[in-house]
């Protein structure tokens, strides 16, 4: 079993998920692997990422054949994906390894301009180019009110879980950082929910620009629907960072 750790430009695809007729993610890792190992080859993510959503650390696990190290998958797999698709790493992992269910955490950053050259083609590929200020204090506050264990019915998409799901996450880091012509917003969890990351930003930044109260967050988070949360941000300024796991499924670590 390896471990595939992916960068990828989630501009040119339909999303992780592999479906007929559109380019996905999932879709080219796997007619890629199927090239190199001359059958087909199942690409398990750890999650979804929506259409437009970029990874930096998106991780993937596959079964190959034994003769593959690694180090050489690697090197095959960066010689024949397309180059919006880049491993960024492979590990050998313990046979019992799951991408998506043994993952103990997840990391995402959103970038939101607020100068006028967020509007560049050089930037607003990647950020959410709003062109306005935002009070960095509620951002702040905002943020605050995430950290814990909350029920995220208001942060969801409605009936993307199964149905006897709580919508709890367990959210350790939530934090908007000031950069040069805006800011990021760094969260950290043990899972996410449907456009949970989007939904957040972009209540958050409403509330920043003053079109909400500035305790509407910890207010919606003690909701049980989405009909009163902000719209989503834009999908193309959110960035999957880092995948984590227990160390021990790591049975060495390579490049």
């Amino acid at each position: 079993m390896h471990q595939l750790v992916l960068h990828y430009d989630g501009g040119g695809f339909a999303g992780w998920q592999r479906q007929p007729d559109v380019r996905t993610v999932q879709g080219e890792l796997e007619s890629a692997l199927a090239r190199l190992c001359g059958s087909p080859v199942a690409v398990l993510g750890a999650g979804r990422t929506d259409a437009g959503v970029h990874a930096r650390g998106q991780a993937a696990g596959v079964r190959v054949p034994e003769r593959w190290s690694a180090t050489e998958l690697r090197r095959a797999l960066n010689a024949v994906v397309p180059p919006d698709i880049w491993v960024v790493a492979a590990h050998e992992m313990h046979e019992r390894y799951h991408a998506r269910y043994d993952a103990t955490a997840r990391r995402y950053t959103y970038y939101v301009g607020t100068d006028e050259e967020s509007r560049s083609p050089f930037r607003r590929r990647y950020e959410w180019a709003l062109c306005q200020a935002l009070d960095e204090e509620a951002l702040g506050e905002a943020a605050a009110a995430i950290v814990g264990d909350h029920a995220f019915w208001a942060f969801a998409v409605r009936g993307t879980a199964p149905p006897a799901d709580q919508h709890r996450c367990a959210v350790r880091l939530a934090e908007w950082k000031r950069r040069q012509g805006g800011f990021a917003f760094e969260i950290e969890a043990n899972r996410f929910l449907h456009h949970m990351v989007r939904f957040l930003v972009g209540t958050m930044v409403d509330v920043a620009r003053g079109r909400r109260p500035l305790g509407d967050v910890q207010r919606l988070l003690e909701s049980s629907d989405n009909g009163e949360t902000s719209p989503p941000a834009p999908a193309h300024a959110l960035f999957l960072d880092a995948v984590t796991y227990p160390c021990e499924l790591y049975l060495e670590q390579s490049k």
